[in-house]
């Protein structure tokens, strides 16, 4: 295809490392506006505001608000002629099912596919203890096998006809280090695994996502196939998914309905 126009957004704002990493390489060969927070909106979901306000950037378009408004505010009324939209990279990894729903980056995407526009989310796993993650991730090369993921994908998903089938991928990357050999793609579904703890101290209540300690102590029960597994073990993880909820036909169900009022 022709050079193809991308929105590039994200949730950890317009001046993030992994934004401006993926707008670089994107850049090569992609017409790329950027349309993303102006600030860290990160695990916002799909939060919708009334109003933004918009300031214009080197990159683009600053917006003061979620990842969701960007979408929006881009494809209805800053640049509505655009093939595909991109949102990342985000620094941390968005895996399993669960996560979907919470992800500002994967939600942007998602809310692309509401609009009949294809649309990629990516992130970069970054290993690590509690905190120690933070501070890792800080240099554009560390997104490498992010970036020629995401770049391969946006050059030829749309040729290949990935999005008749699927209206979003969700891409994970490992972090590159220093001569590693890039990272291989695999096509993956998200885990089902589900690990969240509450715990009371007094009036506080903590919670913790304890999958990302199972990560580190390599704990997966995660079987092949699944997109926690494809990342842990160095892969790219894609998975090919569909935006709006699914339903299907419940006689249980029926049978209530018949039997209510009377």
């Amino acid at each position: 295809m022709d050079e193809p126009h991308v929105l590039l957004t994200n949730d950890d704002g317009i001046d993030s490392v992994g934004f401006r990493a993926l707008y670089d390489a994107l850049s090569r060969f992609a017409d790329v506006t950027a349309v993303a927070p102006n600030g860290d909106k990160s695990a916002v979901g799909r939060a919708m505001s009334r109003e933004v306000q918009v300031e214009t950037h080197d990159l683009g378009y600053a917006i003061h608000g979620t990842p969701a408004d960007c979408v929006v505010v881009g494809l209805e009324a800053l640049c509505p002629d655009v093939d595909m939209v991109v949102a990342g990279c985000n620094r941390g990894a968005n895996l399993g099912a669960y996560v979907l729903g919470r992800s500002g980056t994967v939600s942007a995407a998602v809310e692309a596919a509401f609009f009949d526009v294809p649309a990629i989310a990516v992130s970069l796993y970054v290993p690590g203890a509690d905190g120690e993650w933070q501070e890792k991730a800080k240099d554009p090369l560390d997104y490498r096998n992010a970036t020629a993921a995401t770049t391969y994908l946006v050059d030829h998903a749309l040729g290949a006809g990935v999005f008749e089938q699927a209206e979003y991928l969700n891409v994970n990357a490992p972090i590159h280090h220093e001569d590693d050999d890039p990272a291989p793609i695999e096509i993956t579904e998200p885990s089902t695994l589900y690990d969240m703890r509450a715990e009371r101290d007094g009036e506080r209540i903590s919670l913790t996502d304890n999958i990302w300690a199972r990560m580190r102590d390599g704990d997966i029960p995660d079987p092949e196939g699944t997109d926690r597994r494809a990342i842990v073990e160095g892969r790219v993880s894609v998975s090919p998914l569909t935006a709006p909820h699914t339903t299907q036909h419940h006689e249980a169900l029926d049978a209530l309905a018949e039997t209510y009022l009377t």
